[in-house]
């Protein structure tokens, strides 16, 4: 048998590795302030979108979540049951699902405001490298969303 290079498969080596433990290990910070919310991480971000926009439809917020809507569906429902959002049928495409940030939704933002103080003790970066991380990840982010619109295009001009 030929000699290969397997360094390629080293853990070490790759990148994905650092950032799916990253996340794991950030995610487990916020548990603490989140359970005190009585949200999970996904319903957190979720209500972070809606703080910021008030209403969507269920595909935009699937695309600035970087979820689908298997996922996004029991996340909803969930936050209704809690009176957070609300969730009806647009009137002008019954197809399409209209989020809207209730009263008790825009009350909890005052309890979630002191979160991300809160984790930036946490996450012990300076100013400038927490900056340079959040455009590269942004950059990868990016990249991968240009990719899934371009197979799209191609796919549905077939």
């Amino acid at each position: 048998m030929e000699d290969q290079d397997y360094s390629c498969l080293r853990l070490d080596n790759q990148l994905c590795f650092p950032l799916y433990a990253c996340s794991k290990e950030i995610i487990k910070r916020y548990k603490p302030f989140l359970e005190e919310l009585d949200l999970t991480y996904t319903q957190y971000i979720t209500m972070m979108v809606l703080w910021e926009k008030k209403e969507m439809n269920v595909k935009e917020l699937g695309e600035h979540l970087y979820l689908d809507s298997g996922t996004l569906t029991p996340l909803l429902k969930k936050l209704e049951q809690k009176g957070y959002i609300t969730r009806s049928r647009m009137k002008t495409d019954e197809r399409n699902v209209l989020i809207q940030i209730t009263q008790a939704g825009e009350y909890l933002k005052e309890d979630a405001v002191r979160i991300p103080a809160a984790m930036s003790e946490c996450v012990r970066l300076e100013p400038q490298e927490a900056k340079v991380l959040y455009i590269l990840l942004h950059k990868i982010l990016k990249q991968f969303k240009e990719e899934e619109n371009q197979t799209n295009l191609t796919s549905s001009s077939d």
